[in-house]
């Protein structure tokens, strides 16, 4: 048994105390639990990464915390978010100062921080995480948490020591109505007999011609957001329907391998998150996955041959060969969401839909509480509670417990998404030990497993 799994089964063991106590008052002192400076105190929050994708997450968090400071390379981003922060204390009746950082290390410097949120760009999440772990902070990370498999170790290696309180924003697990909760239990209570194969669909992605270099916008630290990546000059072409504009950064870096895996990391840490969930294969891996894709650019060695455009895959048709004889299939086409395919029947779950005959045997026979609080470690959301996720992580926070989104089956479901892109980027049929997390068959796509970094922005962990 890999050191991870026993890991997060004794995390699940010695948590019991938390499910007994999730019914609690949110802020009521437990033996074992968090402490705060105070009878009224609420935990203090810095943000890193504060773009679009923060607004929703940063108010999300201001229910349960107080913001102290933000942090981005943007000067623009930095700024419009401090003014959020500010508002949202001076809501809470508290004092309205927000600090405003250029660098992350700054936060993790603050003794007076107990939680972050990370919200950067895919190509730092992993070196933050840890480093803020390291620094005695709780996390929530925005998705897909890794770049690489190898720095998913990482991450359950420094997890392992420091025994933080880690969620991922992978929300589906917590919000969306419940439907993707309602589609694990129905997989987990036999209501599609066996399954046989699950169909992730997840969209394609955009391509460009080739952008051009332009001076690096005002405001914005350009050696500071390309990090761990090799340097190379900024891009960028103004495009109507872009809200950016297509370029390296911004919302756009999701399209380059340096930065990111496209819709495989993107849509992918969503639904094939679920696909392992529901099929219980959150704690191990395929043992076979290959495909064929569309790519903006030519590829050799694994690699992108041309580097002024998008280089992310634009269509994808991928099969993952699990234990238990179950084939999870993600593809670029059809329908968003996710079809289950058993030997007594079908059903499709998205964001707005949950169909199929197993779903309408809910209303004679709905799923035993049992299966729902296994699934949810014990804190089942309310169905229409839209802020669950976030609800989720400070509730653990206080109790020590483990969040729905734990870092142990989040690594699982992005070797997964991982592998797909390496087998779609080399052509070839990637076999895997999930055990050994090694690909067997292949030198040149076992090697890229992990990837180099640049000086000064190594992630410093052993594994």
């Amino acid at each position: 048994m890999s050191a991870s799994r026993q890991n997060r089964r004794d995390f699940l063991k010695t948590s019991a105390v938390a499910a007994a106590a999730a019914s609690t008052p949110f802020w009521f002192s437990l033996e074992g639990a968090r402490a705060f400076s105070g009878a009224n105190e609420r935990p203090r929050m810095g943000c890193i990464g504060v773009g679009d994708r923060w607004k929703a997450v940063g108010r999300n968090a201001f229910e349960f915390a107080d913001c102290l400071a933000v942090c981005d390379v943007d000067r623009n981003h930095a700024e419009e978010s401090q003014k959020i922060a500010q508002e949202a204390r001076a809501k809470k009746g508290v004092e309205t100062k927000v600090d405003l950082f250029e660098d992350y290390r700054k936060i993790l410097d603050n003794k007076d921080i107990d939680v972050v949120t990370i919200v950067t760009p895919d190509h730092w999440h992993s070196k933050i995480a840890i480093e803020a772990m390291q620094a005695g902070k709780d996390v929530y990370c925005e998705k897909p948490l890794t770049l690489t498999i190898h720095e998913g170790k990482q991450i359950i290696k420094v997890l392992n020591e420091t025994k933080r309180v880690f969620q991922v924003g992978t929300q589906q697990r917590s919000e969306m109505g419940s439907r993707f909760l309602t589609a694990a239990g129905l997989v987990h209570d036999g209501r599609i007999g066996k399954v046989k194969k699950v169909q992730c669909a997840i969209g394609g992605a955009p391509t460009s011609d080739a952008i051009p270099e332009v001076p690096v916008p005002e405001g914005l630290n350009w050696d500071l957001w390309l990090g761990q990546t090799p340097v190379v000059p900024f891009r960028f072409q103004e495009v109507e329907k872009y809200k950016y504009g297509k370029s390296r950064c911004h919302y756009e870096f999701r399209w380059w391998y340096e930065y990111s895996g496209g819709k495989m990391t993107d849509w992918g840490a969503h639904h094939v998150d679920v696909a392992q969930w529901a099929i219980g294969m959150d704690d191990t891996g395929p043992l076979s996955v290959e495909g064929t894709a569309k790519h903006p650019v030519e590829f050799k060695d694994g690699f992108p041959t041309q580097s002024d455009r998008y280089n992310a895959a634009s269509e994808f048709y991928v099969t993952c060969k699990f234990p238990k004889d179950i084939e999870v299939v993600i593809r670029h086409d059809t329908e968003n969401g996710i079809t289950f395919e058993g030997t007594e029947g079908t059903f499709f779950v998205s964001r707005g839909k949950l169909t199929g005959e197993a779903v309408d045997s809910l209303k004679k026979k709905p799923l035993p509480e049992e299966i729902l609080k296994k699934l949810t470690k014990g804190r089942i959301p309310r169905e229409n509670d839209g802020n669950a996720h976030m609800r989720n992580f400070f509730d653990c926070v206080v109790d020590r417990s483990m969040p729905r989104s734990d870092v142990w089956s989040h690594h699982r479901a992005m070797t997964t998404c991982h592998l797909a892109n390496i087998a779609i980027r080399t052509g070839t049929k990637l076999e895997w030990d999930a055990k050994a997390e090694q690909i067997t068959n292949d030198k040149l796509a076992n090697s890229m497993l992990q990837r180099e970094q640049r000086k000064g922005f190594e992630i410093n962990v052993t594994v």
